[in-house]
């Protein structure tokens, strides 16, 4: 499910976007953030965006929208690292994924990990290492009452450890692949923003999260 209209690279130290017409440079000033710290920075020997959730912000309130984005079906791809910050609480897991179709009224869809469950010691923290929601009237705890092991699934994964993934959308279908596997990961058959809402894509992370991205592609339309 890959078209050729649009695509975005971040890579190295700069952020390059591509929207049916020549490449501009885009650096971390080409994020708007929301209730984030953005900063170039060095991650494990990659140049990447930093991210830092401000400690008070509200639930999925904090990610950096990438501008000029316009997104309604394709492939996202990103490099993503997250981990508890520090002084973060007993419940931070290192949230970190990628919103999508973000609306003017602050609806979007989004796809993310929970890095510390990945390897946890308690089953049904590993069976919660990654998650689909909506913003923001499905959230996870939403879910898990309604339709408890739908929207989350269990993928190997480790905080603050470089992690590939890629979110295929189409209609009101999106397919969560990690570590480069062939197979998903995470199946979602009812995207809650149905299948016409095109709007902007965020690197998104959530309260007491440090993350780090880089290798941004999207192609679609």
């Amino acid at each position: 499910m890959h078209t050729s209209s649009a695509s975005t690279i971040l890579a190295t130290s700069t952020l390059m976007l591509v929207l049916a017409g020549p490449m501009a440079a885009q650096s971390v000033d080409r994020l708007t953030g929301q209730n984030v710290a953005i900063a170039q920075a060095s991650f494990k020997g990659r140049s990447a965006v930093q991210l830092i959730a401000a400690p008070d912000a509200a639930n999925a309130s904090s990610y950096a929208v990438v501008k000029d984005t316009s997104f309604l079906n394709g492939t996202i791809e990103v490099d993503l690292a997250g981990q508890p910050a520090a002084g973060a609480g007993a419940g931070a897991r290192g949230f970190i994924g990628i919103a999508f179709r973000i609306q003017a009224d602050g609806r979007y869809e989004y796809i993310y990990l929970r890095p510390t469950n990945g390897r946890a010691d308690d089953q049904v923290r590993r069976n919660h290492s990654t998650q689909y929601s909506a913003h923001p009237d499905f959230d996870f705890a939403r879910s898990r009452k309604e339709a408890p092991e739908k929207y989350e699934s269990y993928v190997d994964l480790e905080p603050g450890q470089w992690t590939r993934i890629r979110i295929e959308v189409q209609g009101e279908r999106a397919r969560l692949f990690v570590h480069g596997q062939s197979q998903p990961t995470l199946v979602v058959n009812d995207l809650k923003s149905g299948a016409q809402a095109r709007g902007a894509i965020a690197l998104w992370i959530d309260s007491g999260t440090i993350a780090h991205f880089r290798a941004l592609r999207v192609s679609g339309r």
